[in-house]
């Protein structure tokens, strides 16, 4: 697929909306504070700056809900930093500097999310916040070059936010592309139980339309055939209609007071008592009006009585469905597996839609069908109240959470090693050198050593256990945590309180970062704590000294929002990806992949039911359109015998789904069945050990077999042998009426095959014999006895 998935663009998404809203509540609050600070005299012309500012920061919050060309955006996002830096001359003193300073780090760091798709404008920002630092400090000083640290530190916030960035992206891609490949798997498996139960959906559609009327049409002449064309233009219709698309509810009631009882000698006369309306979705619908009209079928030719009674009724999640009558009866453990109707056109429907079929029948007692259906989507409770009931979830239920942990685990972890990277290249790259240019400040110096020392081995620790992509141990985790929380006191009480949160105070701005690794995988209250602890030190240490000034006060609150506040951000911004944007993007996900199974399904059905009717056309379509349309007479013997032969490669087709040893054997075996009941007398030999052949091997072994034993009349004998090189079927006819027979060989229905079988065919008098051989492929270095 093209183009970032579903993780991956909500995670883009995300992160450009919180870079906006950080932007803007940290120019507020900061601008707010800076302004406080000033002289009454510096206000108003501080605020004709501002205002603008603040207005293109109002756009900029418009543009999420109605997005803005980016030609117009970037100006924007630029006119906010041009008219802060603008600003620092006019208000003057360390408290404009500090507002500056925070305003331009944080929108530096911000616009790596807001531009992260343009990565180009967002570094071109970053270089011109660096650019408008400068020009505030040299209106601000004339005369005097601007510091080269704040300059240097903004551009690796900068860097660290790009590279943080793309660390999250790349754990939510990585996340997208193992959820894909899950659900590769599942469309894969949801596609061939598709096709599986359109599959028997076919065969039971062929057994009830197209088989049993060629093979009534094959067993004799004699008989009234006024039912004929009808019936052969009905099975046509039904045959051309691609199953498993159904969509949409029926009403059952509707649809089994539609169900044919039959014409002539063969009709039965239902008592119908259906409590309607009955709505039901249309696939199981159709199962059971299909499999009802299979049962009245099946109570005209074998029940020995013209009547039954036909029963529906709703249930408090479904329907059920009875047809029974009191005839004969049978004993349906006796019924072979190869027989049809029973197991493919009643019970088999039903399992393809998720009902269920059950056949009661006793001699001399009759037969009762039931079918029962039930919307198990409905009736089970969905999410928790599953939990609590102990009820399975659905698969496609389970399916999603199992995306959406995944995806949380991949973003909780990528949040994890870019806080761990922030935490790293901060102390080393930026707090280090400020440890190490104020030493003098400090009281005493080891303590701040020792501080740093402590938070590196915090570092380290954590990680030695992501990197190895595990998590770390709780125990290990409050350890380190006291052990940050520990450091943020040392730096509190061991700096002169009128220097915390400034150049020599190293320690303020970077806890919190390790503090973030170390909880990120807890709610934000747990961090807030930490923060709120961290805080309350340094404010501790502050008031011993005595109340600071309002100017004091003002600066200290923008160091606590642009160092603290941003982290406290990050830190909700972690809990927003972990627990909102990692169920989203696993429902976008479901719905996506629901989406291509769905059109994997109608394009292999599809394909599947050309391929099918294909395949019919070339022998079973042109007889149902013959016999549907008087050009073919059912007196007419070779009719006969043509009907015989498609009615005896249906069920050999039949008979390819059966779960048996040797499925040659019993495809054999259904031609055979199909001859005996068109009375011929049919031996079957079986000599060497079965083996494995393939189903496109057999189709082509069997075809023959078929074909002859369909234009037999009298007797016939059919060889299975095995052999270690080869697998032989043969047969040899009496009295075969067409010594061209094997001449109509045609392709197997269902699919189209290139199997390397030989046929033979030899003929002498009336008898004809046919032998399909099959060479079994011999591996590269072996040789067979």
């Amino acid at each position: 697929m093209d183009g970032p998935r579903a993780g991956e663009r909500l995670v883009i998404l995300t992160l450009e909306r919180y870079g906006v809203w950080l932007r803007s509540t940290v120019f507020c609050l900061c601008g707010a504070l800076g302004v406080v600070s000033a002289d009454g005299a510096e206000i108003a012309p501080a605020l004709s700056l501002l205002v603008p500012a603040l207005l293109a920061c109002a756009v900029r919050l418009y543009a999420l809900r109605r997005p803005l060309p980016p030609a117009l955006l970037w100006p924007l996002d630029a006119a906010v930093m041009v008219l802060t830096g603008l600003s620092q001359p006019v208000l003057g003193g360390d408290g404009a500097e500090v507002m500056v300073e925070a305003i331009v780090s944080i929108s530096v760091i911000t616009f790596q999310h807001e531009w992260a798709t343009r990565p180009a404008a967002g570094a071109a920002l970053a270089a011109l916040g660096v650019a408008v630092c400068a020009l505030g400090d040299l209106l601000s000083s004339p005369g005097n070059s601007p510091e080269l640290l704040p300059l240097v530190r903004i551009l690796v916030l900068a860097g660290l936010s790009r590279a943080a960035y793309l660390i999250v992206r790349a754990r939510a891609r990585a996340a997208d592309r193992s959820a894909a490949l899950r659900a590769a798997s599942r469309r894969e498996a949801e596609v061939a139980a598709a096709r599986r139960a359109a599959e028997r959906e076919y065969l039971a559609t062929l057994h009830d339309t197209a088989s049993a009327t060629l093979l009534m049409v094959s067993q004799g002449d004699g008989r009234d055939w006024s039912w004929l064309p009808p019936r052969a233009r009905q099975d046509l219709e039904a045959l051309s209609a691609v199953p498993g698309f159904e969509t949409g509810n029926v009403d059952l009631a509707a649809l089994l007071g539609c169900v044919p009882e039959g014409e002539g000698r063969d009709r039965v006369r239902l008592k119908t008592r259906i409590d309607g309306p009955l709505t039901v979705p249309s696939g199981p619908g159709l199962a059971i009006f299909n499999g009802v009209r299979e049962a009245v079928t099946n109570v005209a030719r074998h029940a020995g009585v013209r009547e039954a009674e036909l029963r529906a009724w709703a249930e408090e999640d479904g329907v059920v469905v009875e047809l029974s009558d009191a005839g004969r009866g049978f004993d349906p453990e006796s019924v072979p597996a190869r027989r049809r109707g029973i197991s493919g056109s009643i019970i088999g429907r039903m399992h393809a839609v998720s009902g269920s079929a059950s056949v009661t029948s006793h001699p001399g007692i009759g037969t009762r069908v039931q079918w029962r259906w039930h919307d198990r989507v409905q009736a089970s409770p969905a999410g928790d109240a599953a939990q609590v009931t102990g009820l399975p979830r659905p698969p496609r239920a389970r399916a999603h959470t199992a995306v959406v942990r995944l995806i949380r685990r991949q973003l909780l972890y990528g949040a994890q090693l870019a806080a761990l990277l922030i935490s790293l290249l901060s102390q080393f790259a930026l707090s280090l050198h400020q440890l190490t240019a104020h030493q003098g400040v400090y009281r005493p110096a080891w303590a701040q050593t020792a501080a740093f020392v402590c938070l590196a081995a915090v570092a380290a620790t954590g990680a030695a256990h992501l990197l190895r992509g595990r998590q770390i141990p709780p125990r290990v985790r409050w350890w380190s945590l006291g052990a940050v929380l520990a450091v943020s006191a040392t730096g509190a009480f061991t700096l002169p309180p009128e220097r915390l949160t400034g150049a020599q105070d190293w320690v303020f701005g970077l806890v919190g970062w390790h503090a973030l690794f170390l909880l990120a995988d807890l709610r934000v209250r747990a961090f807030t704590a930490f923060l709120g602890a961290h805080l309350g030190l340094n404010a501790t240490a502050v008031f011993l000294l005595g109340a600071p000034t309002a100017a004091e006060s003002a600066v200290m609150g923008i160091a606590a929002i642009s160092t603290c506040g941003f982290q406290l951000s990050v830190g909700v911004l972690m809990t927003h990806l972990l627990h909102g944007t990692a169920p989203a993007a696993g429902t976008a996900a479901a719905q996506e992949e629901e989406l291509r199974t769905r059109e994997r399904i109608h394009e292999n059905m599809q394909r599947d039911h050309k391929e099918r009717y294909r395949t019919l056309m070339a022998t079973t379509v042109p007889l149902l359109v013959g016999l549907g349309h008087g050009v073919l007479s059912p007196h007419d013997e070779d009719v006969r015998l043509r009907c015989g032969v498609e009615a005896a490669r249906m069920r050999r087709l039949f008979a390819e789904g059966d779960a048996v040893l040797d499925p040659l054997l019993n495809e054999v075996r259904a031609c055979v069945e199909v001859a005996e009941h068109q009375g011929v007398t049919v031996s079957l030999a079986v000599r060497g050990r079965p083996g494995e052949v393939p189903v496109e091997v057999r189709r082509e072994l069997v075809d023959p077999v078929a074909v002859i034993l369909g234009r037999t009349r009298s007797t016939a004998r059919v060889t299975v042998v095995w052999t270690p090189r080869a697998v032989r079927v043969s047969v040899i006819s009496e009295d075969c009426t067409d010594s061209h027979a094997t001449g109509e060989a045609a392709p197997a229905h269902g699919r189209a095959t290139e199997a390397s079988v030989s046929v033979a065919r030899t003929t002498r008098g009336g008898s004809v014999w046919v032998e399909a051989d099959w060479r079994r492929p011999v591996p590269q270095g072996v040789e067979l006895a």
